[in-house]
């Protein structure tokens, strides 16, 4: 911590713990990405990208605000929605602020339903960010702000562009002028709680992600095996998860071509995060039904062996 900015937080620091939640593909990875400045967390257009509770850091002279990235709230299907799922909720105990971001661009359905009642029973601050303002004419802008005005009580209402950063300058105006004076509880140069590691094994899913058909993207994990720093580069060994063997083909190609592109995709974004050249070895195996097994679940990192 360097002593001007301490000088400049002294007495009007302010900080807190934000929560982040909404909907699959309501867009608050892209939120969170952008006010962050770099790529923490991956983006799909495919729902239910997010699969963990990620913590990101937002430093200014003003403050610090510890986002709380959450999976998209949706009616589990397996072990693993239910884990997804619960992160979400639990995400909105104890933390100071909860964003409920929504799609403009969705209808108002069963799914937004369920989180205002989650809402209606919490006492925790809520602030309604309505993402894709940049879609919308005012008059469909203001019908959708009289909407949800009337279903739960917010302490504002932000229309934003998760996508083009409008209006999100106003967004943070919002949350600190509801934050309390308060510590920083991360250095101030860390952006997310999460090891290497988990970001590396993310970054490679997320190639999956914008890659592959509609059934395989949800039935795999990604983890990390093994990273060796080299003299001229870091080496590092991924392992692609999947549930049925013509998964495992489909991710592999044709002479290995479609898990060569994932590799020199993911390779580029992990070489930007390092800041050192990568040389990437990946590996797919399947592990049958693995979403419903306990012992996987916590093996690929979704349980309380993360500490969640």
């Amino acid at each position: 911590m360097t002593s001007s900015l301490v000088s400049k937080k002294s007495g009007e620091f302010r900080s807190g713990f934000v929560s982040v939640i909404g909907r699959p593909n309501a867009g608050k990875s892209t939120l969170l990405n952008h006010l962050l400045g770099q790529k923490v967390l991956i983006m799909s257009d495919k729902p239910q990208t997010t699969r963990n509770r990620i913590q990101c850091i937002l430093t200014e002279e003003r403050g610090q605000i510890i986002f709380l990235d959450t999976p998209g709230i949706h009616k589990p299907k397996h072990k693993l929605g239910e884990y997804m799922v619960g992160a979400a909720k639990e995400s909105m105990r104890e933390v100071d602020m909860i964003l409920y971001m929504v799609d403009l661009s969705s209808d108002y359905g069963p799914g937004e339903e369920f989180i205002i009642e989650m809402l209606k029973q919490t006492q925790t601050p809520c602030v309604l960010v309505l993402n894709k303002v940049d879609l919308l004419s005012k008059e469909q802008l203001m019908r959708k702000i009289q909407q949800f005005s009337a279903l739960a009580e917010f302490k504002a209402i932000v229309p934003i562009s998760a996508k083009t950063g409008e209006n999100t300058d106003e967004l943070l105006n919002v949350i600190f002028g509801h934050l309390s004076k308060g510590p920083m509880y991360y250095p101030e140069d860390e952006v997310t709680d999460q090891p290497e590691r988990f970001i590396m094994a993310e970054l490679v899913r997320e190639k999956v992600l914008q890659l592959m058909r509609d059934e395989v993207p949800h039935s795999i994990a990604v983890v990390v095996e093994e990273v060796t720093e080299k003299k001229t580069l870091v080496k590092v060994r991924a392992l692609i998860v999947v549930e049925r063997d013509s998964q495992k083909g489909i991710i592999i190609g044709a002479g290995g071509k479609q898990l060569k592109e994932i590799g020199s995709l993911a390779r580029k974004d992990i070489e930007a995060l390092l800041g050192s050249p990568v040389f990437l070895e990946l590996w797919v195996k399947v592990k049958k039904d693995w979403r419903n097994r306990v012992d996987s679940l916590r093996n690929y990192g979704y349980g309380k062996e993360r500490g969640e």
